[in-house]
């Protein structure tokens, strides 16, 4: 029997696996590689995008293990995301409908906003966009996802790099509320504020970049390479990816670990046997330097660019 990560309940009472194989920057090849091994190895929630460029591979590795009796669909969360180019209201069904048939699926467990700023739509192939950003307002937006929950086409739905206040508008507003905000969150950058917002408004937080992206050359992150890191995983008999892992499965958020290696695949997932003490917990907190590894920079000026507020 393979082991399985638990699950937590989302607000709309559906369970979501705690911890997701992450596939950005996990090209064509590598990306459905990555998809059935984690599959096999018993990972059950797999995340994506439009913009990944990289849909069809992991729904072609994904309809694979379900042939192979590996897996059945219902036991397997899938997360796309609308991309900025698809914004406009009259696209965002279109663009679903466009991620399940790349996907090879009926339905997504989670389809997400990905940013709250919409870019100008080119055609389905200028898949980034450019900067050219628009005024589309993300409510308008949203309420065309909700469309998509009634219309099967998504179990649920959710927000990914939206802010405090802009989550707050979201919910002010909405027919069907948003199950999870999607934000970059590792020891380096531990959106404490955020975190305890979405808790106080039923979100939870997924984790992105959960390992800030690894310099090994640089060896950065420190809380990776470090001496305290180095002897909190001596301590546990565990790496100290694992120990990051672990941190953030106990302050409640969702890591989505990305890697093609397949030895790492299996050590990301294997973070559900021991616990870190509340004392090692708390000196996680000493890492926390504020910068992000992902700031969205260019839309810096956008008037819904997200990370000018502090939380």
């Amino acid at each position: 029997m393979t082991n399985l990560a638990p699950t937590i309940r989302l607000n709309n009472g559906r369970e979501m696996p705690t911890l997701g194989l992450g596939t950005w920057k996990s090209f064509e090849s590598d990306a459905y590689h990555s998809t059935r091994h984690a599959l096999d190895v018993g990972y059950r929630h797999l995340d994506t995008a439009f913009v990944y460029e990289n849909e069809a591979e992991v729904g072609q590795a994904i309809s694979e293990k379900i042939a192979e009796g590996v897996v059945t669909r219902e036991e397997v969360f899938v997360t796309t995301k609308l991309g900025g180019i698809h914004h406009d209201p009259a696209l965002v069904e279109r663009a679903c409908r466009l991620s399940l048939s790349n996907l090879g699926l009926e339905y997504v467990d989670l389809y997400l906003m990905h940013m709250p700023v919409g870019q100008k739509f080119h055609n389905d192939s200028n898949v980034h966009g450019t900067l050219e950003l628009t005024d589309v307002d993300y409510l308008d937006t949203w309420r065309e996802m909700e469309k998509l929950v009634d219309l099967g086409l998504t179990r649920s739905i959710g927000l990914s790099n939206f802010n405090a206040a802009q989550t707050e508008r979201v919910l002010a507003n909405c027919r069907i509320r948003p199950v999870v905000n999607q934000v970059e969150c590792h020891p380096g950058f531990q959106q404490r504020q955020l975190r305890e917002h979405a808790k106080r408004h039923g979100l939870v937080i997924c984790a992105y970049c959960p390992l800030a992206r690894p310099q090994p050359a640089r060896q950065w992150p420190p809380f990776l390479y470090d001496e305290h890191a180095q002897n909190l995983a001596k301590k546990y008999g565990r790496t100290t990816a694992q120990i990051c892992l672990r941190y953030l499965v106990q302050l409640g958020v969702v890591p989505l670990p990305k890697s093609s290696n397949k030895a790492r695949i299996e050590e990301n997932f294997r973070v559900f046997d021991f616990e870190l003490s509340p004392d090692d917990v708390a000196g996680m907190e000493q890492y926390h330097t504020g910068q992000r590894t992902v700031p969205f920079s260019g839309m810096s000026g956008h008037k819904y660019y997200p990370f000018n507020d502090e939380f």
